[in-house]
């Protein structure tokens, strides 16, 4: 049975069961749909084990109650109660309408978009950092107090290098196609080419604000990182099929040499 099928025909079984006031057995669904019970049965057991329906015993009174006697409990199923996942999204008109209301609050809304964009780039940006070893399985025996000791030497972070190919990946990632550009001497890349928006149709009609949470996203990775450089500017279709992102070091690192 192809694909689509199988899902029509499961839909149609879990509305059946949406519909009736008490749990039906296979042969009862089957007979509503018009199908054989050996198909309904299959539908039946995809839909408890995805959560949508659940499987239930019950007397051959109907009542529920398992009783002592004759007669064998038959089985039978019921829609769990909850909104039906199995219909259309529409996510990029929910983007939409956030990402309208955020632009008509005027100069406001861009420093709002970089903030967070700079949020999410650090949220997205921790599974890049060294983890450390996990805890061995063998319980660790309690040691008596040590007298202070002075702390260790602070380890170095990464290099500019290494920040530029973590954040290229991390876009990488996230769908934008990045190219380094302007590497010299094995030093880290000056500009990030996106060759690719996974959020085109977004940032063609409110760029005033989806490119600043680009410009964030990249920021805060790299923050997060702690790296010695930043993301200094975003040139939104730089190009025909690209945007371009500049690097340069990190105010703190310049103020600091």
């Amino acid at each position: 049975m192809p694909e689509r099928r199988v899902g029509q025909r499961r839909r149609e079984v879990l509305n059946v069961l949406r519909s009736a006031p008490v749990p039906l057995g296979a042969a009862e669904t089957a007979e509503r749909i018009g199908v054989h019970p050996n198909t309904v049965r299959f539908h039946l057991d995809a839909l408890v084990a995805e959560g949508l329906a659940e499987r239930r015993t019950e007397a051959p009174d109907g009542s529920g109650r398992r009783r002592p006697g004759p007669g064998r409990p038959r089985t039978v199923y019921a829609a769990r109660p909850g909104m039906d996942r199995g219909g259309a999204r529409g996510y990029r008109l929910l983007a939409r309408m956030l990402l309208g209301e955020l632009a008509s609050r005027g100069p406001e809304a861009r420093d709002a978009a970089v903030e967070t964009g700079r949020a999410w780039g650090r949220r997205l940006a921790k599974p890049l950092l060294p983890q450390p070893p996990p805890p061995s399985g063998s319980p660790v025996p309690p040691v008596p107090p040590l007298p202070p000791v002075p702390p260790p030497p602070s380890v170095p972070g990464p290099t500019a290098a290494d920040s530029a190919d973590r954040l290229v990946a991390l876009l990488d990632d996230l769908g934008f196609d990045p190219a380094p550009e302007g590497r010299d001497r094995g030093g880290p890349a000056q500009r990030i080419r996106l060759r690719h928006c996974p959020f085109l149709e977004l940032a063609e009609e409110h760029g005033q604000v989806v490119c600043p949470l680009h410009l964030g996203l990249m920021q805060g990775a790299l923050t997060e990182l702690g790296a010695p450089l930043t993301v200094s500017g975003l040139e939104p279709f730089a190009a025909p099929g690209s945007c371009l992102a500049h690097l340069a070091a990190h105010p703190a690192v310049t103020s600091a040499g």
